[in-house]
């Protein structure tokens, strides 16, 4: 992920995925390319660093049968951003667990997460929300919905 063409160019590190997908920490290195004109981090960097990480621990997590999109983020800043910044994710099996049953049957869930962007000094700089969608896929019961579904009629089906 680190050398994710935005990632890559906008000083945006992934430094940790666990393996079970339950956390991600991802760092921002504030220099020329993501400071602002009072050289502190550029906020649309700090918002940048944060944007997949909830809802890809979501959707590993919860796997193929599930629909999952970030949806919208929120980020307050709280002191200038310098030197190299941390963000860190989590999202419990718990939590995943209670979207899958808020999820059934292809309800639409939406939930928020939240996390912190921290300097060296362990300083918080900016508190970020971001809001994850998820919905249970629509399963195919039988040939005639799954030919529909793939723009075929039954009868080809049948053949």
């Amino acid at each position: 992920m680190s050398l994710w063409a935005p990632n890559l160019f906008s000083g945006i590190r992934v430094r940790r995925f666990a393996e079970d997908w339950t956390s991600a920490t991802v760092e921002l290195h504030v220099n020329a390319i993501t400071r602002n004109f009072v050289k502190t981090a550029f906020g649309g960097s700090m918002s940048a660093m944060t944007d997949p990480y909830f809802f890809m621990l979501v959707m590993h997590q919860l796997g193929r049968d599930y629909v999952v999109w970030d949806t919208r983020g929120e980020i307050e800043f709280l002191t200038p951003g310098r030197g190299v910044l941390t963000a860190h994710f989590e999202v419990s099996p718990a939590q995943v667990a209670e979207l899958r049953e808020r999820a059934k049957g292809g309800a639409k869930v939406l939930e928020w997460f939240e996390t912190e962007i921290t300097d060296r000094d362990g300083q918080v700089v900016a508190r970020v929300r971001r809001e994850v969608y998820v919905r249970e896929k629509r399963r195919v019961t039988d040939a005639s919905s799954a030919a529909a579904t793939d723009g075929m009629s039954a009868s080809a089906v049948r053949r």
